[in-house]
């Protein structure tokens, strides 16, 4: 049974990310997410979809394109994305709205771009296109409760996860 990547999501060999949209937390929230929401759109109809494989590379955001016909379609015809990222533990992440690409393997940037992809999909994830997301803008994503309750920590909505999601803290390795 496919694992899924690992947690690293940012590519340590691409230069810094100095693109006046990302900050570091930002950067940190969707290192920290396993999974991203993609929201494509065409002729009014909105779609949203899970992504598994993605990284931050070169200011940008690069997704595997692992079956997702449909967001590929979308992209040809409408290229504004949004992504959200999500701690489902703390509530909190971060929505991101760019302009997207679809770039296929026939592509000359194919290869560069899909590398670091490739090396979090390893050969569980094969995929043979890819989305290149260009940052405009992003915006926190928060739960009600944290402004509803101001005195709400991060602590209380991660107690309150794992009740409800029934699990525990993993054990100290």
């Amino acid at each position: 049974v496919p694992r899924g990547p690992p947690a690293r999501r940012h590519d340590p060999a691409a230069p810094p990310i100095d693109s006046g949209v990302l900050t570091e937390e930002e950067l940190d929230r969707i290192e920290r997410s396993v999974l991203c929401w993609l929201a494509t759109s065409t002729d009014n109809h909105p779609s949203v979809s899970p992504k598994q494989i993605f990284t931050i590379h070169n200011e940008r955001l690069l997704i595997a394109n692992i079956a997702s016909p449909n967001s590929a379609k979308n992209i040809k015809r409408n290229p504004s994305v949004c992504v959200g990222f999500l701690d489902v533990f703390t509530q909190k992440g971060l929505q991101l709205a760019g302009d997207a690409e679809v770039i296929n393997r026939s592509d000359t940037r194919f290869e560069g771009l899909a590398a670091p992809l490739k090396q979090l999909a390893g050969d569980d994830f094969p995929f043979s296109s890819l989305f290149e997301v260009t940052p405009r803008a992003t915006r926190p994503i928060i739960a009600p409760r944290y402004r509803l309750f101001p005195d709400t920590t991060e602590s209380d909505q991660i107690a309150d996860a794992m009740r409800a999601y029934r699990v525990r803290p993993a054990a100290p390795p």
